[in-house]
Order: structure tokens, then C-alpha cells, then sequence
């Protein structure tokens, strides 16, 4: 029953890895959606952001305004220190939460936590592997630009608020290279899933 957490900076891949880690049969729980669930209309996370950073965060059918959010706190350290002190305990149990349903309802199951921030946020949770989505800077700038439309300036300027990749290095057990191919990536993936299976 190992726990894994696969993490990477924006544009890294992890995507890619989490879906083919899922088509062999692991329980993919993602953060990502989790702080969405957590932040719904009505729920006491929300009614905490709104407190601190006010009502203007909110839009009319009382549900989070994102992108209000995301301009009130980038490149504000302090805001966004406080904003991840409200959202990061709630996010921290709910995922908890899952991890213990997935392992309740299959004491076998490979538990993959998809996590941008690991680094930053749940790096000492007790991991058994820790896989690291990787791809060089420009590559990733080139991604954002194509696949999502960014421009390069908003595509760096994302880049660079997040931890460095070597940070992200420095914690992996397993680095999965994902500037090649898809097939490449995917056979790394598959000889990753080989060695965590082994765990269980």
C-alpha cells in the first residue's frame, strides 16, 4: 500500500505521468481539485478568504472569485502566506481523508497525491516515493505559450514564482524526464510503476 507523491513545476508533465500511473491501476488523488472542493461556495474555507482578504474575493453567486484572488496575492509573500494558512490544513486533511478511503476500500492500492507545491507545502509527509515530473525551463515556457495560450512574459513570470526545479531534484526519489517523447515518458513511467509496485 505505498503512498506517492508526484509533484513538478507547471508544465512539467505531471499530468502526463499521473494518467499513465492511473492506467495501471493506481488511485490518483489530486490536489489541485481538492483545494477546489475545499473552497466552494458556503464552505468554511471560503468563508475565511473572504474574511481576510474581503468580499470583493467572492463573485455574485457567492462562489471564489479566482482570478481576484490570484492578482490580490501574487507576488504579495505575505498574503500568500496567510492565504495558504487558511487553505493548506483543510486541503491537508481532506487528502488525508482520501488517502484513507482509497487504502479502506483496497489495502493493496498504489496511492499516487498529484501535488504541485510538495516542496513548498507537504515535502516531510511520510512518503514512500516521491516522483518529480522534470523538463527544462524553455521547454515548459513553450508549453504554457502553445498549449495554454500564456504569453512568454506571463509563462516565465509563472515559472519563476515556483520553487526551482533543483529543489524538486533534491527530494525525488524517481525524476522521470519528460522533454523527450510521449512514448519515452511513458516508459519511464512504466519502469517508475514497476519499482513502486514492488512496495505493496
Amino acid at each position: 500500500m505505498p503512498l506517492i507523491a508526484l509533484t513538478g513545476g507547471i508544465a512539467s508533465g505531471k499530468s502526463t505521468i499521473a494518467a499513465r500511473l492511473a492506467e495501471h491501476g493506481a488511485v490518483v488523488v489530486d490536489a489541485d481539485q481538492i483545494v477546489r472542493d475545499v473552497q466552494t461556495a458556503g464552505s468554511p474555507v471560503l468563508a475565511a478568504i473572504a474574511a481576510e482578504f474581503g468580499d470583493g474575493m467572492l463573485l455574485t453567486d457567492g462562489s471564489l472569485d479566482r482570478a481576484a484572488l490570484g492578482t490580490r496575492v501574487f507576488g504579495d509573500d505575505a498574503a500568500l502566506a496567510r492565504l495558504n494558512g487558511i487553505v493548506h490544513p483543510a486541503v491537508k486533511a481532506e487528502s488525508a481523508r482520501r488517502f484513507a478511503a482509497a487504502f479502506a476500500a483496497d489495502p493493496d492500492a498504489v496511492v499516487v497525491y498529484d501535488v504541485p507545491l510538495l516542496v513548498e507545502a507537504r515535502v516531510d509527509d511520510p512518503w514512500d516515493f516521491i516522483i518529480v515530473a522534470d523538463a527544462p525551463a524553455e521547454l515548459r515556457v513553450r508549453r504554457l505559450v502553445e498549449l495554454r495560450g500564456l504569453t512568454e512574459e506571463a509563462a516565465r513570470a509563472r515559472i519563476a514564482s515556483q520553487v526551482s526545479d533543483a529543489a524538486r531534484r533534491a527530494i525525488a526519489d524517481i525524476v522521470i524526464d519528460t522533454s523527450g517523447t510521449l512514448e519515452q515518458t511513458k516508459q519511464q513511467v512504466d519502469l517508475a510503476w514497476e519499482r513502486v509496485a514492488l512496495v505493496g
